[in-house]
């Protein structure tokens, strides 16, 4: 008879073991006289003596756990598809030696608050320089500090000698503070006073799971995390098969997906939904809302552990947003929302007119944002232009180029059956083709890529609602009405309210007649950013300064020309050291034609090479793209389509997308 092994009881404990907040770091701070309530006020660092008492609660923590290391841990820019995890770090110990050369702990208050690095290594588009290398360290107190392995991993922001933003995290700051300053003007003008407005996001993270053995016959995927070459399988998502179907145990990839929850849970990170998606061999996880700068901190640790935990089962995680052509790409929605620091939400319309008793409030805040969204959509589509989105926006459920929003009614819905009840349906009939669809209590900003750190994109976003609150609250203390202001602004604004399907081929000429917002060039986009219009924006707001605007805008177009350039010299490499060698081996005609090619992709990459302006360089590099290298794929995936597959030397997108039913799979059982 056989006998089933039973699974031992479910548990939750253990969650947030290696995070020092809450319960935790009670723990460690009474010891000190304090509680974990020290921690839940940002100004303890400026507190005296304070970072002295946290810095011996961390390293009593640390120790218990193994840890005698600590990192400041920052966000340079320019990260997405080349930097694991997105992150930067110096890993320091926390003991020092006596003078006998016995080792001993140490970790105070001004090693815990402050680090400095060189600033001039990481990309920074002018602002630094071997000679002027000095990059400073100060602690995040609104994200907390946690524990991985050994090392403990301290939150900082990343700023020049002289104060310039040199990292992702420091503008998301500066945005926050002000929308929540200027959205708590607008309330108390509106007899609803609050202490502070926070910014609230949930970010649903899409990857793809293939089988690493294949993924090490694939150079593009190794180099440039897509697929620059690939013919169609005879079979992809046709059928939606894949989607939320069963998590197959026949594969690494339950216990894979299983692992990295477990040690997302362990640093604190409430990753609460698991699913597959779309494509083939394409999964999601989704957390539980949180504060903006925490939350981005989070993924940032989920993306990484993602990538590593995959490799522990014998698979290749997939981060950027249009990895394999044909099928969907990835993408990382963005839920927005504003709310209270008592926890109302701005853009729930039963919560804000309770709490506020003033039904004018959320139309109001509604009218804003709209005003916001058709005035900065250049800086929402800016915000969102990831090298890989250049193959993903307007198709494959990916929204359109064009920045308009979805606002849609509240309705009833009837199921047609009597035991089941009619049910209240938000403002959303998942509109997956817009860019912003508001969703009943929340703004989604469908758009972002799966690769990005979305600092910028909530950058933007806190910003250009900043601005929008700044101008209503203004014209309430110059005596108009509230919602006469919001009548007015819909009256100009609402032109970038679209309802419909945005995948309508017809749709972006007609926003474009209408005066919304359409870039369809994410290079094009980025030269936006020191734009008058948006360099008054940042600078009005305290965000981003000219000279940062400046240098940001450098950085990205230079991102966006170093990761074509990789995609360019590998492509040169499969058809040299693969595609060509196939096609001798199996008598093909197509080696003069992949010659010409190869001649043909190095004069283009001449061409990107001798360019003086950052501009022009990444102008050639999106044709290079979107035009060269795609009539040379189409040569390519020709030659495998007729190639035998014992002489076709990459891995086919056969192997490397259906773990399930692809013999090779149980290689990694």
């Amino acid at each position: 008879m056989m006998s089933v092994s039973s699974s031992p009881p479910a548990s939750i404990e253990g969650f947030g073991d290696h995070c020092f907040k809450g319960a935790v770091a009670k723990k460690y701070l009474s010891k000190y006289g304090e509680s974990e309530k020290l921690l839940e006020d940002p100004t303890w660092p400026r507190r005296p003596g304070k970072a002295d008492i946290v810095a011996k609660a961390v390293l009593d923590w640390a120790v218990d756990n193994g840890a005698s290391v600590f990192c400041h841990w920052f966000q340079p820019m320019a990260s997405s598809g080349v930097r694991h995890g997105l992150s930067a770090q110096v890993h320091q110990t926390m003991f020092e030696f006596d003078k006998d050369g016995k080792p001993f702990f140490k970790f105070e208050g001004e090693q815990l608050l402050q680090g400095e690095t060189d600033g001039s290594s990481y990309p920074n588009g002018g602002m630094r320089a071997t000679h002027t290398a000095g990059g400073y360290l100060s602690i995040d107190p609104l994200s907390p500090i946690f524990l991985r392995e050994d090392t403990i991993f301290i939150p900082a922001a990343f700023v020049s000698y002289n104060g310039d933003a040199l990292d992702e995290k420091t503008p998301l700051h500066r945005a926050t503070q002000k929308m929540s300053k200027e959205g708590t003007r607008l309330l108390k003008l509106m007899g609803y006073d609050v202490d502070g407005l926070i910014n609230n996001i949930g970010l649903e993270q899409e990857i793809f799971l293939v089988p690493r053995h294949a993924f090490y016959r694939r150079p593009d995927l190794q180099f440039t995390g897509r697929t620059i070459t690939g013919k169609q399988p005879a079979r992809g998502q046709e059928m939606s098969d894949h989607y939320m179907a069963p998590i197959s145990r026949a594969t690494t990839a339950f216990d894979c997906m299983r692992q990295i929850q477990s040690e997302c849970f362990k640093i604190g990170i409430p990753l609460k939904t698991r699913h597959r998606e779309v494509a083939p061999n394409q999964y999601e996880f989704a957390p539980l809302f949180g504060n903006v700068i925490s939350q981005t901190d989070q993924n940032l640790m989920v993306m990484q552990i993602i990538e590593e935990v995959a490799s522990e089962n014998g698979l290749a995680a997939l981060l950027q947003e249009k990895p394999f052509s044909g099928i969907n790409g990835s993408g990382k929605h963005n839920n927005w929302s504003i709310g209270t620091v008592d926890g109302v939400n701005l853009l729930n319309p039963k919560q804000i007119n309770t709490a506020s008793k003033n039904d004018a409030v959320f139309p109001v805040i509604m009218a804003a944002l709209v005003s916001a969204i058709d005035k900065h959509g250049d800086l929402m589509r800016l915000s969102i232009a990831s090298p890989g989105n250049d193959f993903r926006l307007g198709a494959m459920e990916a929204p359109p180029a064009v920045m308009s929003t979805y606002l849609g009614d509240d309705t009833k819905l009837a199921f047609g059956a009597e035991v089941i009840s009619d049910i209240e349906v938000p403002s959303e009939d998942r509109n997956r083709t817009s860019p912003f669809p508001y969703g009943g209590s929340r703004f989604e900003f469908r758009a972002a890529g799966s690769s990005q750190n979305v600092s910028l994109v909530n950058t933007v976003l806190n910003t250009i609602a900043a601005e929008a609150f700044s101008i209503v609250a203004d014209r309430i203390e110059s005596g108009e009405e509230p919602l006469k202001i919001a009548q007015d602004l819909l009256k100009q604004h609402s032109k970038v309210i679209f309802n419909g399907d945005g995948y309508d081929p017809e749709w972006p000429e007609k926003a474009v007649e209408k005066g919304i917002w359409r870039i369809d060039s994410g290079v094009e986009a980025i030269k936006k950013l020191t734009d008058a219009k948006n360099t008054d924006l940042f600078q009005k707001m305290g965000v981003l300064t000219p000279r940062e605007c400046e240098a940001r805008r450098t950085v990205l177009l230079e991102h966006y020309t170093a990761t074509v350039e990789m995609e360019a010299l590998t492509l040169i490499d499969i058809i040299n050291q693969h595609v060509i060698p196939s096609c001798k081996k199996a008598e093909l005609n197509f080696v003069k034609q992949l010659e010409d090619s190869v001649k043909s992709l190095k004069r283009s990459l001449h061409e990107i090479h001798i360019s003086s302006e950052a501009s022009d360089a990444a102008a050639l590099a999106r044709i290079l793209r979107l035009d060269t290298m795609i009539k040379v794929r189409e040569v390519c995936d020709e030659a495998e389509s007729l190639c035998p597959p014992s002489l076709w030397s990459l891995a086919t997108y056969s192997e490397l997308l259906f773990l399930d039913t692809y013999p090779e799979g149980d290689l990694l059982l």
